[in-house]
């Protein structure tokens, strides 16, 4: 099946699990190759099928297919040019996706934190997927190095610990840079759209708590080194507990509302709140930094925000954007929204993966 959108705007409308947030889902996957909902390609594919294709069309002419399988991996198509990388399919189309599960970002773990700028990070800059590619790896094979020490004689297992220090301290304060680099630049950005949001009532700032310390002004050498030395004095703690306490792994994104910590204090109208405002400022930075806006996909974006906050995000959102909004029922918009919007009501999404 073949969606055409049409206008600035698609409401997408119909009852709960008629595959309206597959549908966004599908998109969010062939513009940044992940899934907010999922980590495990089997799982995007309908139970009965072996394989799953993605296939989108931009407007400036560049067409893309991302095929998903249950066995040999994924494979990715550029204007029908098989990808060797599947990161040179990130480019031609971007988008900044908000669903109900994004209100863990505000009160879930700081895993989660990590993770959500980890992908505005690769928004900015695809190769940094190759960053933390490497940081994993290294994590992994310091982790089993501790496990099997005893194989090691002492000479060795110094030697091998210096150059994981050198590799980590390296990587991480690349990663480091990246992250602190990135919220700067969405810190004022989001505390704009909160206070609109919320009608100038609420003040919002981020807190970047490294997990190494990082001394001085921002710069790689001085950085490194010290990270470099904070390894080398964590590790008769590591031995004994068998996991490292300093990088980006440990690394914690505090989210305030008036100076007080949301996760704890914020109401849940709040918390969805914020999140938008995070949503809509990567948005914003997207679109500065190449010239053109990201779509934007609200997935059931209306659910505990009061009327007010309702009429003032569609205000923000006006015609600014491209966006996909999916909800149960069209009596949430205002009539000047549904006349200026494509509206597409039905029993079953689940069969569209051909979008254009």
């Amino acid at each position: 099946m073949e969606l055409d959108v049409v206008e600035n705007r698609l409401l997408l409308i119909g009852p709960n699990g008629v595959g309206k947030s597959n549908l966004l889902e599908a998109i969010e996957l062939v513009c940044s190759l992940r899934s907010h909902r999922c980590s495990r390609d089997q799982d995007l594919i309908h139970w009965d099928k072996n394989e799953a294709i993605i296939k989108a069309a931009a407007n400036h002419g560049d067409e893309l297919q991302l095929e998903l399988r249950r066995r040999g991996g994924r494979k990715a198509w550029l204007n029908e040019k098989a990808l060797v990388r599947q990161l040179d399919l990130i480019g031609p189309l971007r988008c900044v996706c908000f669903s109900a599960l994004d209100l863990d970002l505000v009160r879930g773990e700081p895993a989660l934190r990590r993770n959500w700028l980890d992908r505005v990070v690769q928004q900015l800059e695809p190769v940094y997927s190759d960053l933390l590619g490497r940081f994993s790896k290294l994590l992994r094979q310091r982790s089993h190095f501790w496990r099997n020490s005893r194989n090691h004689s002492t000479h060795d297992r110094f030697a091998l610990l210096n150059a994981f220090d050198i590799q980590m301290a390296l990587v991480s304060t690349r990663i480091h840079r990246r992250r602190k680099r990135a919220l700067e630049y969405l810190q004022p950005l989001a505390s704009q759209w909160q206070e609109t949001l919320s009608n100038g009532k609420e003040n919002f700032s981020i807190d970047y708590q490294s997990g190494s310390v990082l001394q001085g002004e921002e710069d790689e050498h001085s950085w490194r080194v010290s990270i470099e030395e904070q390894l080398l004095a964590q590790r008769d703690n590591e031995e004994r507990l068998g996991s490292c306490s300093v990088g980006p792994h440990r690394d914690e994104i505090g989210f305030l509302l008036n100076g007080v910590f949301a996760r704890r204090f914020a109401s849940a109208g709040q918390q969805r709140t914020m999140v938008l405002a995070l949503k809509l400022a990567e948005l914003e930075l997207v679109g500065q930094i190449y010239g053109d806006s990201p779509l934007l996909l609200l997935d059931d974006v209306f659910a505990e925000l009061d009327r007010t906050r309702q009429l003032l995000l569609l205000e923000a959102v006006g015609e600014k954007y491209q966006s996909l909004i999916t909800a149960t029922h069209l009596d949430v918009f205002e009539s000047s929204w549904k006349a200026d919007s494509q509206i597409l009501e039905a029993e079953n999404f689940k069969g569209f993966i051909d979008i254009r």
